[in-house]
């Protein structure tokens, strides 16, 4: 009969207590150790998410700085402006702007987007509710552009402007693209704009709500001629386009321009009247112009016109005398 092993019962009562206490459920906290717990676990989670650009936080709009590269051409307070401010004034500011720590400024912020709603904020003297994110120039110009275009109010030649800087800049198409959410032969057209248009005149011309890619272009063919070019920086400079309202800017150079390449150009004559005939009383003198196939005579001095009538009402005689001049010739 074969022994037991007498060391079982001590191995097995210890395996049993090493699995109850693998199992054994954390200590629980109680009054103020559990309240500090949860406010520490608390902290750490909006510290992370601060980090990771989620959290929204309260900012004195003076301490947050332009974006490096601006989107629009004018701050004039539109009615897409004045809209806003009164929504924010009645419903506070819903939804945040976006900043990032500004590069030059450890202790200022940079705008993303949002340059309205930071406006508003520090006009009615409020904060602005944001989100910051550490984030490098170029993804900032992309949630720049990509934001913008979503909220479709900036205009064509905003879109088009943004996209020259960018490029001035140095940054890649693929980035422009991104930014404003374009396919590479639509930006290709839109850069074509700045390129034939002087910058001064874009300026001038400003925003031009309303106006579209089709009348830009047709705009730019008028300017790539040298003569409407010039036509155009002038143009721009005088009182009657300086004066006008803002959203009529456009019109005024297009007709201006679109008239002056309407006009019929004057080919200069290089022949001169040649002085025929003058009475002795100076009463009728007759001058021929010959051009070609034709001739013009012109009669002048006090009596001209009545010996023009004169001629014209005895044509038919005095083509007869003509043929029978030309016959004793021919003779």
């Amino acid at each position: 009969m074969a022994r037991k092993n007498i060391f079982d019962r001590v191995m097995q009562d210890i395996s049993t207590e090493d699995a109850t206490a693998e199992v054994s459920p954390a200590p629980r906290r109680f009054g103020a150790s559990k309240s500090i717990s949860s406010s520490i676990d608390e902290l750490a989670r909006q510290a992370a998410k601060v980090a990771d650009g989620e959290a929204i936080v309260e900012l004195d709009p003076e301490l947050l700085d332009r974006s490096f590269i601006s989107d629009r051409m004018t701050d004039e307070e539109d009615d897409d402006y004045r809209e806003l401010f009164e929504a924010i004034k009645a419903q506070g500011q819903d939804t945040p702007v976006r900043v990032r720590p500004n590069p030059k400024s450890p202790d200022r912020y940079m705008i993303v987007y949002g340059h309205r709603r930071v406006r508003v904020a520090r006009e009615l003297g409020r904060k602005v509710r944001a989100i910051v994110k550490e984030i490098d120039d170029e993804s900032h110009v992309i949630s720049q552009g990509q934001e913008n275009s979503a909220r479709a109010n900036l205009s064509f030649i905003e879109r088009v402007s943004f996209a020259d800087r960018l490029e001035n800049l140095g940054y890649r198409r693929e980035t422009i693209q991104a930014a404003l959410s374009l396919d590479y032969q639509t930006l290709s057209k839109m850069l074509t704009i700045p390129k034939a248009i002087p910058p001064e005149v874009i300026s001038a011309v400003g925003p031009a709500k309303g106006v579209g890619r089709d009348r830009w272009l047709q705009m730019r063919k008028l300017v790539e001629i040298p003569k409407n070019k010039a036509a155009a920086e002038s143009f721009v400079k005088e009182e009657e386009f300086a004066t006008a309202p803002l959203e009529q800017k456009f019109d005024l150079l297009f007709d201006h321009l679109t008239k002056g390449a309407r006009k019929p150009v004057k080919k200069a004559s290089n022949v001169q009247p040649r002085r025929l005939w003058t009475t002795e009383d100076k009463s009728v003198t007759v001058a021929q112009k010959a051009t070609g196939k034709s001739t013009t005579l012109v009669l002048s001095a006090p009596k001209g016109p009545a010996f023009g009538a004169w001629i014209t009402a005895n044509l038919e005689s005095l083509y007869e005398a003509f043929r029978s001049s030309e016959m004793k010739q021919g003779d």
